[in-house]
């Protein structure tokens, strides 16, 4: 971009320099105009345009989902990558906002207040990875209706294709790898609920503010929803590491993790999963563990121990 490089620039200089027509560049312009970037022109023989105020701009010129797709993932950077990218994304993130037209910088700025990263998350917006693609205008209807406080309704349909119209109070976004999920109070259930966001279409704010009542933890419900409750098989495993490298160790999506009572040096685990399944994830990991319950996940786990015997007998020392 021109006007990053140099401020001011005559007619002719741009007319020259971009080997386009006057017409084009007026056109060129009104729409920086319209992204909010205070371009001034003056008329005359010495006539051109100017970049006024606050409207430094970045060598890429990006439109307000772009902007907001932008700051989302490096926010994300910044949380979860190594310290020397994570700084870049925090230094590159700052710069972005300050060069962002008011308008926008609110909406980001909303966005980054109501969303929870959960893991070590890539979340994006059109749909990569085989997911269904989430909506920016709905994405940030949730937002606002989350940091305004504001009751709102919306269409939902369930992973059974099951449709229905909601009223809920929005709480927080929550981030987790690829998805979106909305945390809300359900009204018509009188409980707190997760929804995925690219399921949600229809979002309107009913102007009536939410209730005050204590929210969960945003991140764990979402956790405990993709990794424990969809299952009927749900294990509780004593890991004999310390809560740092058991948080390395166990993916969100895998277990929700609790303190174990009464031991700083150990965790719980709670797995969902077919037991077979179970068993082999634990048999993998690189620290000893107990199965607490159930006692079909203890049987999978010796079955796997007696069969590894089997296949790997201990070798015969010759007399």
């Amino acid at each position: 971009m021109l006007f990053s490089s140099r401020a001011s620039w005559s007619a002719a200089e741009l007319t020259a320099r971009l080997e386009i027509d006057a017409r084009t560049i007026r056109r060129d312009v009104t729409r920086l105009r319209d992204l909010g970037y205070p371009i001034e022109s003056t008329t005359g023989p010495y006539g051109g345009y100017a970049l006024g105020p606050g409207g430094r701009l970045p060598p890429l010129l990006l439109d307000d989902d772009e902007a907001v797709a932008v700051s989302v993932a490096l926010g994300e950077i910044s949380r979860a990558a190594d310290p020397t990218l994570g700084e870049a994304a925090v230094s590159a993130l700052t710069k972005l906002v300050q060069v962002l037209p008011s308008a926008l910088r609110q909406r980001v700025a909303t966005l980054g207040e109501m969303t929870v990263g959960l893991g070590r998350p890539a979340p994006v917006l059109d749909g990569a990875g085989g997911n269904a693609a989430t909506d920016m205008g709905t994405l940030m209807a949730l937002a606002s209706a989350c940091r305004e406080e504001q009751r709102m309704r919306f269409d939902y349909r369930t992973g059974d294709d099951v449709a229905s119209r909601r009223h809920a109070e929005p709480h927080r976004l929550v981030s987790l790898k690829r998805r979106w999920y909305l945390v809300a109070f359900d009204l018509d259930r009188a409980d707190w609920r997760t929804f995925r966001v690219d399921r949600i279409t229809g979002p309107v704010l009913t102007g009536a503010p939410s209730e005050p009542r204590q929210a969960p933890d945003a991140a764990a419900l979402v956790a405990m929803g993709v990794a424990v409750r969809v299952y009927d098989v749900q294990a509780r495993i004593r890991l004999h590491i310390d809560p740092a490298g058991a948080a390395r160790e166990i993916s969100p999506t895998i277990g929700v993790l609790e303190p174990a009572e009464h031991d700083a040096t150990s965790m719980v685990a709670v797995i969902g999963g077919d037991a077979d399944w179970i068993a082999r994830y634990l048999v993998g990991l690189p620290f000893r563990f107990e199965v607490i319950e159930p006692d079909e996940v203890r049987t999978e786990v010796r079955r796997l121990a007696h069969r590894m015997l089997r296949q790997h007998p201990a070798p015969t020392v010759a007399k």
